[in-house]
């Protein structure tokens, strides 16, 4: 595999700002003492795949244990790992190095690698060419979206609010190791052996911030234009956006979901590219996280689809249906007007299970999303300000 290099000079300092920790105010004793391994309790065995394991048992996989990410594993001194890393797992008792982690894949990079050409667009060869592009090792495919380039690990020692610069500056998950080679070390790591490790998300670290709420009110309480939560740059894609399209446009551009917008008339408005979604009407969203209830047999019969067509099929997968309903319904848009409080958000995100939400006014139009990102990054700046 070619060698992928991320530029550690850009990496987060997650202890930049451990200087100001001191002038908290009481309120937030609580929530500042508080470590990555506190977040970790519940969290459960690792799910990983080997590096030979083909992109049919890796989508299987995500699928099976309701995940858009694995690590994949590899053995030792044969890899360059992601961005130059070197997260290993070692024998607890010797200390033997004993498989090394090279990077991360997700949903959207198998889905990106389905849609590398235009073959899949429709055609007599669409089954076949989903089984070769299937069939390729997963290694093949790490690095060709951003999220494969940034393998992180987060010692259990770093604080909540060093956590919280991480994830604020984009980085989606990291590696815990639970009995750390490096202990003594707090913040994000490219080098890093341990005999376990378990995943923290955006998401894990989100719901402890719910959890202590308390902690959290002053801003919380405040409505999320006015703490600047909002982030006006929404590219989107159009009702007549087709599935493969639209898998090229969140590859291009880096994203990882996307709303579908109603179409124009206009004739210049190309549906195979993203456009400014601001000022348009909402109608659905197109996710990677959607993507992890295809099973190959549904992604295959899908693919020709819009990608609106699309999100109302997902909506009858068993990993979106309610095990008590007798019927599907349609999945609802998750979304906030900018006027609603950051508690009605969070609360969105966690109990729908969504990565970011829509922000619209009264007539449904676009105006811009909240992200994980953003809040973290608005909540950790109210503790560092001490509001």
């Amino acid at each position: 595999m070619q060698e992928q290099k991320l530029d550690i000079n850009t990496s987060p300092s997650p202890s930049a700002d451990s200087g100001r920790v001191k002038s908290f105010p009481a309120e937030n004793i609580r929530l500042r003492d508080k470590k990555v391994r506190d977040l970790m309790m519940d969290k459960r065995r690792l799910v990983e795949v080997p590096y030979t394991a083909s992109l049919a048992h890796t989508i299987n996989t995500l699928v099976a244990n309701r995940v858009v990410a694995v690590p994949v594993a590899a053995p030792p001194g044969h890899w360059i790992g992601a961005g130059g890393s070197m997260i290993m797992e070692s024998d607890k008792q010797t200390g033997v190095v004993r498989k090394h982690y090279i990077g991360m894949v997700t949903m959207l990079d198998i889905l990106a690698h389905i849609a590398g050409d235009d073959q899949m667009n429709g055609g007599d060869g669409d089954a076949s060419d989903l089984d070769k592009k299937m069939s390729a090792p997963v290694s093949s495919i790490i690095g060709h979206c951003l999220e494969g380039l940034s393998l992180w690990t987060l010692n259990p020692n770093t604080s909540i609010l060093d956590c919280m610069e991480v994830f604020s500056k984009g980085i989606h998950r990291a590696l815990v190791p639970l009995d750390s080679h490096m202990d003594n070390i707090s913040g994000v790591e490219l080098v890093e052996s341990a005999s376990t490790y378990r995943m923290l998300t955006q998401m894990d670290l989100l719901k402890f911030l719910k959890e202590n709420a308390s902690d959290l009110q002053t801003i919380i309480s405040r409505n999320v234009e006015e703490i600047g939560a909002i982030n006006e740059n929404v590219f989107g894609i159009t009702s007549r956006t087709n599935v493969i399209d639209a898998i090229k446009c969140m590859r291009a551009a880096m994203l990882n979901a996307v709303p579908i917008v109603i179409a124009s008339n206009f004739l210049e408005e190309d549906c195979r590219q993203l456009i400014d979604g601001k000022g348009k009407k909402l109608i659905g969203t197109f996710s990677a996280t959607d993507l992890r209830g295809c099973h190959l047999a549904a992604l295959q019969t899908w693919l020709p689809l819009s990608a609106l067509e699309f999100t109302e099929h997902i909506s009858a997968s068993p990993v979106y249906a309610s095990p008590n309903a007798s019927n599907v319904l349609p999945r609802e848009l998750v979304t906030c007007y900018p006027e609603s409080p950051l508690e009605e958000v969070i609360d969105k995100v966690i109990t729908k299970h969504v990565h970011r939400v829509w922000v619209v006014d009264e007539q449904g139009v676009l105006v811009g999303l909240v992200a994980l990102t953003d809040i973290i990054r608005v909540i950790r700046a109210s503790l560092l300000s001490g509001l």
